[in-house]
C-alpha cells in the first residue's frame, strides 16, 4: 500500500512539466507548510474544479455565463481575436495592445489525434461572424504545423463573409539576435517585414 508522500507526488507527476524529482520536492515542501497555507491551495483548486466553467460567447475561462472580457462595454466587439486555449488570452491580455474580444477554439486542427474541426469551437465562431458586426477576425493560433493548420482552415471557413482575417506576425523577438535564429522563425520574419 502506497503512503501519504507516495499518493501526493504520484497526483503531482500528473501536472504538465512535472517529472518524480520535481514532484517529490513539491510533496516534501507542501508537507512542511503551515497547514493554513496547503489547505489554501487545496481550497483554491477543488474552487477552480467546482466553480469554473466556459464563457458562453467566447469559450474563456469564467465563473458566470459571460466572462468579463466579453461583459465589458469598453471592448471592441469589431474586432474577435481567435486563440488556441484560454491561456492564451492571459498572455495577450498582458501586453495591453489589444483591446477586441476573443474566441477560444479549445485546441488546433490535429487530423493524426481526432481533433477534427467538428472538435473545436469553430463553429460557433462563424456563428458570431454570421450575427454581424464584426469586422477582423487575428488569428492567433500558434506557429506550428497545427496552428497553420488551423489558421487557414478558419480563413476558408470565413471567406463567404464581409470580414478581414489576419494573421498575427511572427519571426524574430524584440532584443534577440538573427545568428542565433533557426531557418524557419528568419524565413517568417522576412515574410512578415513591413515598410519603414
Amino acid at each position: 500500500m502506497k503512503g501519504l508522500i507516495e499518493n501526493l507526488i504520484e497526483a503531482l507527476t500528473l501536472l504538465p512539466g512535472i517529472g518524480r524529482k520535481t514532484a517529490q520536492r513539491l510533496a516534501y515542501f507542501i508537507l512542511a507548510m503551515p497547514h493554513k497555507e496547503a489547505a489554501s491551495i487545496a481550497r483554491a483548486i477543488t474552487d477552480l474544479k467546482e466553480k469554473a466553467r466556459f464563457c458562453r460567447r467566447c469559450f474563456n475561462i469564467t465563473e458566470e455565463e459571460l466572462c468579463s472580457i466579453c461583459r465589458s462595454p469598453d471592448r471592441d466587439q469589431r474586432s474577435i481575436c481567435v486563440v488556441e486555449e484560454p491561456s492564451n488570452i492571459m498572455v495577450i491580455e498582458r501586453s495591453g495592445s489589444f483591446r477586441g474580444t476573443y474566441h477560444v477554439l479549445l485546441g488546433a486542427l490535429s487530423p493524426i489525434d481526432g481533433v477534427t474541426p467538428e472538435r473545436l469551437k469553430i463553429r460557433e465562431l462563424e456563428a458570431r461572424i454570421r450575427a454581424g458586426g464584426v469586422e477582423e477576425v487575428i488569428i492567433a493560433t500558434n506557429p506550428n504545423t497545427r496552428g497553420e493548420m488551423t489558421a487557414q482552415y478558419i480563413k476558408e471557413i470565413l471567406a463567404p463573409y464581409n470580414v478581414t482575417v489576419t494573421r498575427i506576425a511572427y519571426g524574430l523577438p524584440m532584443g534577440g539576435d538573427i545568428e542565433y535564429a533557426d531557418e524557419v522563425t528568419l524565413s517568417k520574419a522576412l515574410e512578415g517585414r513591413r515598410t519603414l
